[in-house]
């Protein structure tokens, strides 16, 4: 957690983007250090409470003045690429009108509140040098006071009492906003690593009711005949219900950044498949019944499940387990567990492999192997070969 969600190590494997990423993430931790000053400041009556630290003080806040001027570069420079340059990763068919106009809006959002931030600055500048003209002010806003130097006094209170609520009021409203829009990100993502496999990512999970199946196969006399085991649960997944907790904390963890989707080899060479829209649909049919639940109080079937409403089968048979998208995903979100589960069910409960699956399926049953020939023949190339 501390390399990839804190240290943010995978997301500089796309350069730009991700010291763009970092600038934003850092901007969004460190100044929230001035956002309680500024707080504090409104509920005590006192001016800049935190200015006892001195020189140390004027460091932080010319270092914020910084980093906010670089969190607006970040987030133009993100509006054009997405925008302008129209990256094929975001314009993808699940990436419709209201996933784009969420990450713009958040991107406008933030580029408003950092505007916000350095002009509050600049107008208590110019204020506190009316007042005391030996006052240094900080290197951004004495910048910008440049521009400002005919402005009258009055005017320079109404900017500044503006920008503080402008600030404020903008932050606890994007707070409230971040639960229903993908910067959920910003506070599941540290769980999310936390939690993610450490096992080799080719490494598929064994279903215990599948284990316990085989077992009374093999040895029907280790189960008493009066202390029959349960019947299992279904095999695989159909619906939400069917997932792990980890596996839907995935699909609330997702930025729809479309790394995944674009290093999906399936994806890239025309298949339905797009690891994104897995997660992006995962997370919709998990809302759908939470709307279920919320409405009735429990839920009430509504003839509906992710399979076949929200993700087809095509999909999840076009991934070939390559785990590129788990491997390029900036927060360990793990698309292809979903899509293993999906199979499963498919296979398991409903028989409906593709034909090519099936054969192979059924040679493994019957000869021990994936082809169509007995175990005492496997070496009959080496005679031939001779």
């Amino acid at each position: 957690m501390l390399l990839v969600a804190i240290g943010q190590s995978k997301m500089v494997k796309r350069p730009l983007a991700g010291i763009m990423h970092i600038l934003i993430y850092a901007g969004f931790i460190i100044i929230n250090i001035e956002v309680l000053e500024i707080l504090l400041d409104g509920i005590t009556g006192k001016h800049t409470i935190f200015s006892f630290m001195g020189s140390f003080y004027s460091f932080l806040i010319t270092s914020f003045e910084f980093l906010a001027v670089g969190v607006i570069v970040a987030c133009v420079t993100f509006l054009i690429r997405r925008n302008i340059g129209r990256i094929k990763r975001f314009w993808s068919r699940e990436m419709t009108i209201g996933p784009r106009s969420d990450a713009n809006f958040i991107l406008i959002a933030e580029i408003a509140l950092m505007c916000a931030f350095l002009l509050l600055d600049t107008s208590d500048t110019l204020i506190q040098r009316a007042a005391n003209p030996q006052y240094e002010g900080f290197a951004i806003s004495n910048f910008i006071s440049t521009f400002f130097t005919s402005t009258g006094l009055s005017s320079l209170h109404f900017i500044e009492r503006f920008c503080w609520w402008f600030h404020i009021t903008g932050i606890l409203i994007f707070l409230n906003y971040v639960p229903y829009s993908k910067h959920f990100h910003i506070f599941l993502s540290f769980p999310n690593v936390y939690y993610s496999k450490l096992e080799p990512k080719g490494e598929f999970n064994n279903l215990d009711s599948i284990t316990k199946e085989i077992q009374l196969m093999l040895n029907p006399s280790q189960v008493p005949a009066d202390n029959a085991p349960a019947p299992p649960g279904r095999f695989g997944a159909k619906d939400v219900f069917d997932l792990s907790r980890k596996q839907l904390m995935d699909a609330y963890s997702c930025t729809e950044c479309g790394r995944c989707t674009s290093s999906c080899p399936a994806n890239i060479t025309g298949k339905l498949l797009s690891p994104r829209k897995i997660m992006m649909d995962t997370r919709d049919r998990l809302e759908e019944v939470g709307r279920n639940i919320d409405k009735n109080g429990e839920f009430k079937e509504d003839g509906k499940s992710l399979l076949g409403d929200y993700i087809l089968p095509e999909e999840v048979w076009a991934c070939t387990s390559c785990n590129a998208c788990t491997e390029e995903c900036p927060v360990n979100i793990d698309p292809l567990s979903i899509i293993t589960d999906i199979r499963r069910y498919l296979v398991m409960e409903q028989s409906a492999a593709p034909k090519e699956i099936a054969l192979m399926l059924t040679n493994v049953e019957n000869n021990g192997a994936p082809w169509q020939f007995p175990a005492s023949e496997r070496l009959n190339w080496h005679k031939i070969c001779n």
